[in-house]
């Protein structure tokens, strides 16, 4: 059963704090868009409800099996529906590809969907929002697992005003002159969002920097891979990780290390850094974690000030955060009870992502 009640849980997302919370629960690689206003504490654009359907309940009965590898999977644009004889032929929209990938070994199952945490409508069509065979898998799912689980990313909000926060304008004194100079520049024309910068620590800053930038991608948190998830999915949700190893991650940079995450934000132009938003967001819709993943790695190369530090970033917010996402799958996995995880894009593919390492542990890995 489905009901799409888009929109219900964006409405919670308001100010910055609740902002940088969702960013921080599900993933920094990509932007995060909302409203032009939200980082300076306005309330963020609330999307309109979609037509009420029916709920996808967790381990529904007589669940159609998803789609085996090899079959042609919907495309991610419009198609003619077929209509009465003499009829218009009416145009309905598919949904976007999406990473969606089958890990099984023996009687275990894995459902492995790479999400972005922001989108367009045009991602999530009313009539259906997710290509069926990850509607079949959320139907025969035990529960789904997000990188935190929902009751956790509420609370997060408190986390990242405590470890990423000063009370006090601690960033100017905590970079380069010529750094801060940049910012400065860079935030000509917001002083707004200057003065909210200047009380943040360098890893917060960096993720505010590309907040801000992204905002012009025309991409929105609302329409989010999470939130729709959540919308649509009525079961447990679980997390992967807890608060603190999740904060940690951020908030245990070095100052060099941190320094350079704030230095590769700074080092394209606006326009620049909203063109990557986007390529992104084609490379996600076309739905390959790999591709997704090689490109990450170019753009991590081509920004980096320094290859050691930004390795070192890599390793702490995203390769060892997918070492625990998978220790923590195959924790919760029992035989014939599938498990749906939803976790951010680039986490899933490439030489380090989630779906080499459970073909390490001796999962058969398919896309679907």
């Amino acid at each position: 059963m489905l009901e799409w009640r888009r929109g219900r849980r964006a409405r919670r997302n308001t100010g910055l704090a609740k902002l940088l919370a969702w960013r921080l629960a599900f993933g920094l690689l990509a932007g995060i868009a909302s409203s032009a206003h939200a980082l300076s504490g306005a309330s963020m654009v609330q999307a309109p409800l979609g037509p009420p359907t029916v709920p996808i309940l967790a381990n529904q009965a007589n669940a159609a099996t998803p789609r085996q590898h090899g079959q042609p999977a919907p495309q991610a644009d419009d198609a003619m529906a077929p209509s009465e004889p003499g009829a218009a032929k009416v145009r309905v929209s598919r949904p976007a590809h999406m990473p969606f990938y089958v890990a099984t070994k023996g009687a275990l199952t894995l459902y492995l969907f790479g999400t972005l945490h922001v989108g367009d409508p045009a991602d999530y069509p009313a009539e259906q929002p997710f290509r069926q065979p990850i509607i079949d898998a959320l139907r025969a799912a035990s529960c789904v697992a997000f990188e935190l689980s929902p009751d956790d990313l509420v609370v997060s909000q408190d986390d990242v005003a405590r470890y990423g926060m000063c009370s006090y304008a601690c960033l100017p004194r905590l970079l380069p002159a010529d750094m801060w100079a940049k910012i400065v520049r860079r935030m000509r024309g917001n002083p707004a969002g200057l003065a909210v910068i200047r009380k943040t620590r360098p890893w917060l800053a960096a993720m505010l920097i590309e907040t801000y930038d992204s905002l012009s991608a025309g991409l929105q948190a609302e329409y989010g891979s999470e939130p729709q998830l959540e919308n649509l999915y009525v079961g447990r949700i679980i997390g992967l990780e807890t608060r603190d190893e999740q904060i940690a991650a951020f908030a245990g940079l070095t100052l060099a290390e941190q320094r350079e995450m704030l230095a590769q934000d700074l080092r394209q132009a606006p326009a620049d850094n909203v063109s990557d938003v986007r390529i992104l967001h084609a490379l996600w819709r076309a739905g390959d974690a790999d591709a997704m993943a090689n490109w990450q790695a170019r753009q991590s190369a081509k920004l980096a000030r320094s290859p050691t530090l930004s390795r070192r970033i890599d390793d702490r917010i995203v390769y060892q955060r997918s070492e625990r996402f998978v220790a923590r799958m195959l924790l919760l996995a029992e035989p014939n009870r599938p498990i749906f995880v939803a976790i951010g894009a680039l986490h899933l593919g490439g030489p380090n992502g989630v779906l080499a390492l459970l073909r390490d542990r001796g999962f058969d890995v398919v896309p679907r």
